[in-house]
């Protein structure tokens, strides 16, 4: 093992400069980190996330109109003040949660993509690597994805992606790997393609929202080209790290087979709410019992009586 590679993780960047413009109007005048998922905004998933895998060191990049993600990461003292003097001292804590973390903020100032925003990091990373991860992806916090990734890096050095198998139909939603060399769920990626279309993918393993990153990354952004969209896409930036002998230089891929949710899309987002819902420890029991009826009842409702005559007129059943 190289000192290099023995250099520990310690930094973490999520950016979060994005409009939202999927989900408007919610995102209108909330970021849609904000969004609640069951009963916490789904960058403070993100963020614990980080801190499980001992990354306490987190710089969020930010836009315009994200004033709330500071907000929620710092002390609101008259809140905690009414809530002391209730006695309440269950929601007090899950309010200093927050509060606790040690979150850095930066701008990103203009909207040119992924890896404009991982750029905007480098003053504070500086040369060391580094762990990015996108505010819209969640992974459950039983599924250690990170910490895999980072031994990963610990073992081989450059940089490591998160990958996840889709339909080759949906290769044109993701970046897509071309690999070899695979050993369990790691391999080697010997090339990367930003939303291909599906007849030309080079596989169907697609990138998600995880990266660890050897600090090399930012000299070949300083000179990486806008991209697909007219961005400055970190994919293209990996394509040249995997193809080179240069210190700091390949790209290996984690292979993820467990429970990821989608937050940036507006069906992926509600399925995340049922699924985290029904695990929540004080909700879960009920909800679920509530979810069995619903769905019983509409069931019940689209095969009883009248749903031949709504499918003769043409009516969905279902």
């Amino acid at each position: 093992m190289s000192s290099e590679n023995a250099r520990p993780v310690t930094k973490a960047v999520i950016p979060a400069a994005g409009l939202g413009t999927r989900f408007l109007p919610a995102t209108k005048a909330t970021p849609k980190e904000m969004l609640p998922v069951v009963d916490k905004p789904a960058i403070q998933y993100v963020v614990e996330e980080a801190v499980r895998a001992g990354l306490e060191d987190v710089l969020i990049i930010t836009g315009r109109n994200k004033a709330a993600l500071e907000d929620h990461f710092d002390h609101q003292w008259e809140l905690e003040q009414a809530l002391e003097a209730k006695g309440d001292q269950f929601r007090l804590e899950r309010v200093r949660e927050s509060a606790a973390m040690k979150v850095h903020f930066v701008r990103q100032g203009q909207p040119k993509g992924l890896g404009h925003a991982v750029h905007v990091a480098k003053e504070h990373v500086g040369d060391n690597p580094f762990a990015v991860l996108l505010g819209d992806d969640l992974i459950d916090a039983r599924d250690h994805l990170l910490e895999e990734m980072l031994k990963v890096r610990e073992e081989k050095g450059g940089s490591v992606i998160a990958l996840m198998e889709v339909p080759r139909e949906s290769a044109h939603l993701y970046g897509c790997a071309a690999v070899d060399q695979r050993e369990g769920d790691v391999v080697r990626i010997t090339g990367l393609v930003e939303k291909p279309d599906p007849a030309d993918a080079p596989s169907n393993l697609a990138v998600i929202g995880r990266y660890v990153l050897d600090p090399s990354v930012f000299g070949v952004l300083e000179n990486t080209p806008p991209g697909r969209g007219g961005e400055i896409q970190l994919t293209d930036a990996l394509q040249t790290l995997a193809a080179s002998t240069e210190p700091g230089g390949g790209v290996h891929g984690v292979v993820f087979g467990g429970r990821r949710y989608d937050t940036g899309d507006r069906l992926d987002y509600l399925k995340a709410v049922v699924r985290l819902g029904l695990d929540h420890a004080e909700l879960g029991s009920d909800f679920g019992e509530w979810l069995d009826e619903f769905a019983a009842d509409r069931a019940e409702r689209a095969d009883g009586p009248g749903a031949a005559d709504r499918e003769a007129a043409g009516a969905p059943s279902k």
